[in-house]
């Protein structure tokens, strides 16, 4: 066998290697997340439980934003995170006995579904929006 074969066997033996990891990693923070907790319901049923029940209050409006919101999110992952913060929205709108999803709700939600490094946008979009931060200083903080 030449030198280059071996180099190349030896290269694409490490990409498959740390492709396989990766992939290996998200799916096992799935499974743990469909793992049942003391209630007998996974993270991603409970996710889908609130979403399912607050379905009916979301108007155009509202859809629009949050859209707006998850647009830095890269496509592949855009469904996930718009799942994951309407989840959060509607156990809040759940908890407070929402008759609508207001904008309040959205941002909220937002705050509390995402990681602090994605607040910079969401302070930008509220922004240019003209929205006053004030309220949720306390949840971005």
């Amino acid at each position: 066998m030449s030198g280059w074969f071996i180099t190349f066997i030896v290269l694409w033996s490490i990409f498959l290697f740390t492709m396989f990891a990766i992939g290996g990693y998200f799916m096992f923070r799935k499974f743990l997340k469909r793992l049942p907790k003391e209630d007998g319901k996974s993270i991603l049923d409970w996710q889908e439980y609130y979403i399912n029940e607050t379905l009916h209050l979301w108007n155009d409006d509202q859809k629009k934003l949050l859209n707006e919101l998850v647009a830095p999110v890269p496509e592949l992952f855009r469904d996930v995170a718009k799942g994951k913060i309407a989840g959060k929205i509607g156990e809040l709108a759940v908890e407070e006995n929402a008759s609508i999803i207001t904008e309040d709700l959205i941002i909220r939600g937002y705050i509390i579904a995402t990681p602090k490094r994605d607040h910079k946008w969401l302070i930008k979009t509220l922004k240019q929006k003209e929205i006053d931060l004030k309220p949720y200083q306390q949840l971005l903080a």
